[in-house]
């Protein structure tokens, strides 16, 4: 139910996941959206108002599939991480696989991002007994003409929502990330300009495929 403000709460978003799935399949709904939207806080509320209802869910995020740092720095792109030719797109794609074919009860490994330490961590959460997974990443909508390799997700999510944010905002909380991370001001303010923001244009292209579009607002959601 939308309040009379046209803002929605965690609980009126989990309500608005289906109860039907496949006996025995999960149901995969991804986040999409621009770094810096809130994609991960989203995801996490999601969760625990849906385990709270009784719908066992949990995060996979899409971060965890960055390639490590050696690879990125022998290739030349380290400074670009973050971008989507520096994710293993084919590895996140055959692990979304894994969560659709595989049964409920049987471990499905996931990896997760460490930012302390700025590299992928394998098998950081194991799905089991959840039926239902939020996925949350940028790139869940690209088609291969926007990035190659990222096409063959969006058939493997059930349904897909996109987490928007005004571009001063996602700026703010960039520098922040940065500069929380070790990087100098300069050094920060360089990384958002010429990669992150170009990322969420890039994104940006992408936001008319979602089933629905969210920006938050106030402690809910307002669709659109």
């Amino acid at each position: 139910m939308t309040s009379a403000s046209g803002i929605l709460s965690v609980r009126d978003l989990a309500r608005r996941i289906p109860r039907d799935a496949a006996p025995g399949q999960r149901f995969l709904l991804g986040i999409a959206g621009p770094p810096g939207a809130g994609k991960s806080t989203l995801a996490q509320r999601l969760c625990a108002e849906l385990s709270r209802s009784g719908r066992p869910a949990v995060v996979a995020p899409m971060d965890g599939y960055h390639l490590r740092n050696e690879v990125l720095r022998a290739r030349g792109a380290l400074a670009r991480k973050g971008e989507p030719d520096t994710f293993d797109t084919a590895g996140f794609v055959a692990d979304l696989r894994a969560l659709r074919e595989t049964a409920i009860g049987v471990p499905v490994p996931w990896p997760l991002f460490d930012r302390a330490i700025d590299e992928p961590t394998a098998a950081g959460v194991i799905v089991c007994a959840e039926d239902i997974v939020v996925v949350e990443g940028n790139y869940l909508l690209l088609t291969d003409t926007e990035a190659p390799g990222w096409a063959e997700v969006g058939g493997l999510l059930d349904a897909c929502w996109y987490l928007d944010a005004p571009r001063a905002l996602l700026t703010e909380r960039l520098l922040h990330r940065h500069t929380v991370g070790g990087r100098s001001a300069a050094e920060a303010s360089t990384k958002v300009t010429d990669s992150d923001l170009r990322n969420a244009d890039l994104i940006a292209a992408s936001r008319h495929r979602a089933d629905q579009v969210l920006t938050a607002a106030d402690a809910g959601y307002r669709i659109g």
